[in-house]
């Protein structure tokens, strides 16, 4: 298999594993989730579900799962068989395979047996774990196919002084042809040193996000979105009552907030403390856009909030933006512990 075919696999799955977070939030927002009553995975004991909307929003989010789950396991036995000197592509072909099962077993619960909302949040998380996992892959496989195609592979990801030719691998079994560069390669500096402390800062970061995310997650499970009417301001006031939905959709947005101002900081901390590092101070501005489009996006929700039509749609880009945002995290956080050790 070619490092292109290896590469575009991964990003069908990263493709496919959003669909499976979109198609998640139109069951919520539809009200779906009971369109094939308690049965799994038939729905209401047939194959092929009866022909309302309801039955069909829901079936459809199982089968594009469920093709999802075979395309991920793929996808993992073929990085196993492939054999990568380090393990990264392993951990994330992984990663991506047991959060996917994850989500699945959670869906299954939450069909077959009464489901609290923080649960139903949880599942969203989980499945945006999968979803990172697929998209760190597909940098990893683009990165490597990059340097495979630049004949400077190194160690990385394959046996030293052993690169495919041409940016290929032979079958599972057969041995790498042996092959060495002309000429090695020179790289212009990108940067200065990465300090070490630099991943903490954005890990940090992450597991902050991911709580803002699970605490959004709970307001649409929960319905509590009318909590707060108009935007900046909620319910005309700076601090509003803090009691019930309102209270909820408050911090929500307060956590959004604090969110952005975190990650403006490490990214002009990135840029000042590595010299401007070419890749890291990109994915540090990549997302800053991407955290004040979330904003923008939230503003959306506010202002069609009356209009269930567009409003699932304004929930739709919601989802997509801050899916993105956390992969964008991750990886940005991964880079920095690579570059560090570098």
């Amino acid at each position: 298999m070619t490092a292109k075919a290896y590469r575009l696999l991964a990003l069908w799955s990263c493709i496919g594993m959003l669909l499976v977070l979109i198609a998640g939030v139109v069951v919520t927002n539809t009200e779906s989730g009971r369109g094939c009553g308690t049965d799994w995975p038939l729905c209401n004991g047939k194959f092929i579900p009866a022909y309302t909307v309801e039955s069909i929003v829901e079936y459809t989010h199982r089968a594009v799962s469920g093709l999802e789950g075979f395309l991920v396991l793929g996808v993992f036995l073929l990085t196993i068989r492939l054999k990568p000197v380090n393990g990264e592509a392993r951990l994330y072909a992984g990663s991506a395979l047991l959060f996917t099962i994850f989500q699945a077993v959670l869906g299954m619960l939450a069909v077959i047996m009464p489901t609290s909302d923080a649960v139903l949040a949880i599942h969203f998380g989980i499945s945006m774990i999968a979803f990172t996992s697929t998209w760190l892959l597909y940098a990893w496989a683009r990165r490597w196919e990059r340097t495979l195609l630049a004949g400077d592979a190194g160690g990385w990801p394959i046996p030293k002084d052993a690169v495919p030719a041409p940016a290929s691998f032979a079958g599972a079994g057969a041995a790498l042809a042996p092959q060495r560069s002309a000429q090695p390669v020179r790289r212009t500096p990108s940067g200065g040193a990465v300090p070490k402390s630099l991943f903490g800062w954005i890990l940090a970061i992450i597991i902050y996000c991911y709580a803002v995310v699970y605490l959004g997650a709970y307001v649409r499970h929960t319905d509590a979105a009318g909590g707060c009417i108009g935007w900046p301001l909620c319910n005309g006031e700076i601090v509003p009552e803090l009691s019930g939905a309102t209270g909820v959709v408050f911090l929500h947005r307060v956590g959004a907030i604090v969110l952005f101002l975190f990650i403006a900081a490490i990214a002009l901390l990135v840029r000042g403390r590595t010299g401007g590092h070419a890749e890291l101070t990109k994915l540090g501005y990549v997302s800053l856009v991407l955290v004040i489009s979330q904003s923008l996006s939230g503003w959306l929700l506010t202002a069609t909030l009356e209009h269930h039509d567009v409003y699932v749609f304004t929930s739709l880009l919601h989802t997509i933006i801050i899916s993105v945002l956390f992969s964008s995290l991750c990886l940005w956080a991964i880079r920095a512990w690579q570059l560090s050790r570098r």
